[in-house]
């Protein structure tokens, strides 16, 4: 899964970028899309591979998209042909600037979210309006259009004529018709506000704002760390009152606003963090290990983290009767830890 990094110029969209994949910049490299895989944070999976010390320990992972920055604007503008560069990305963090620097303004939080917000809408808006106008050039010419995908639009069109974001409405921002046309404000949002070294507080929001997913990060601190051994890292962190890293905080927030779980596999061999929708059956969820699981599927043996923990081994969770055998419409959950039987 893939997150786009927006802001507008001047909001720190390069140091969070580091801070996050601790992909230090290159010479030139301003100029270049960069992305950068992490490992999404899960104590978890820690615990897990403490248990069974196995060969190879693997986390769910995201990975965050930067647009490339080109020609440098003035602090407090866009570019809409890098907004286009994450078009494609499934979810949005948003860098808000909330530090006061030289020769700029000082910090207006809300206003340039709701600024950036808009453009994003504004750029929907034209898609809609031009698929819009084609489908009924061509009902005119006779030809058959998809009345459910016009309709769809259409209420796209009315919630956008009114500055309402799409990602307000489940049934557009996740429809199938919808999803080829990459829209922009359907898609969902971290709003991350990049404070000064000694502000930890989210800045004071409307009601409108707050109704987003809302994080602070003191990215100057964050990229700092990103780059120190743990002592340096643990001295940093005790001076500024810090109880632990932002970054992991933001990172597993990316992984929980694109409305994912993880369901773990355990032996001496692996421990795994998979990473599925929510809402994912078992033979689907079966599938992305391999599809001959999913074509050969039995049964499922489920036990959830917490009750494998209480139970401290497979065998007393059998005694217990937590460790259970699932079907293949069971929805599975998040920190299920899973052992599929299949059969091809």
């Amino acid at each position: 899964m893939k997150l786009g990094i927006i802001g507008l110029a001047g909001a720190g969209k390069t140091t969070v970028f580091e801070a996050l994949t601790k992909d230090f910049a290159r010479p030139g490299a301003k100029a270049e899309t960069r992305i950068g895989t992490v490992h999404v944070p899960d104590i978890r999976v820690d615990t897990l591979s403490r248990m069974y010390k196995p060969r190879k320990t693997i986390y769910a992972q995201v990975e965050y998209l930067l647009p490339g920055l080109g020609e440098q604007k003035k602090p407090g503008s866009t570019d809409e042909a890098l907004m286009r560069a994450v078009r494609d990305t499934d979810a949005l963090i948003h860098v808000v600037r909330n530090f006061a620097s030289y020769g700029t303004e000082p910090p207006d939080p809300e206003n340039d979210f709701m600024l950036l917000d808009s453009e994003l809408m504004q750029m929907d808006a034209n898609v809609v309006q031009r698929r819009l106008e084609r489908m009924e050039n061509e009902a005119k010419k006779g030809r058959e259009i998809d009345r459910e995908e016009k309709a769809q639009l259409e209420q796209c069109r009315d919630a956008l004529n009114k500055e309402i974001p799409l990602r307000r409405f489940a049934e557009l921002s996740e429809s199938k018709l919808l999803r080829g046309y990459g829209l922009m404000s359907a898609k969902p949002v971290l709003a991350l506000f990049n404070n000064a070294d000694e502000d930890e507080s989210l800045p004071a929001l409307s009601e409108t704002a707050a109704q987003e997913t809302c994080m602070v990060i003191r990215s100057k601190i964050e990229h700092e760390l990103a780059q120190m051994t743990k002592d340096e890292a643990d001295e940093l962190l005790e001076e500024f009152n810090i109880a632990a890293s932002a970054a992991d905080r933001v990172i597993r927030a990316s992984y929980d606003i694109l409305g994912l779980i993880s369901f773990f596999t355990v032996g001496e061999d692996e421990v795994r963090a998979w990473t599925i929708r929510r809402g994912t059956t078992a033979v689907e969820a079966a599938g992305v290990i391999h599809s001959d699981m999913q074509k050969g599927f039995i049964r499922a043996e489920v036990i959830s983290y917490d009750d494998y923990m209480e139970a401290g081994s497979m065998a007393a969770a059998k005694k217990n009767a937590t460790l259970r055998l699932e079907g293949k419409t069971y929805q599975v959950q998040d920190g299920d830890i899973i052992t599929f039987r299949f059969n091809v």
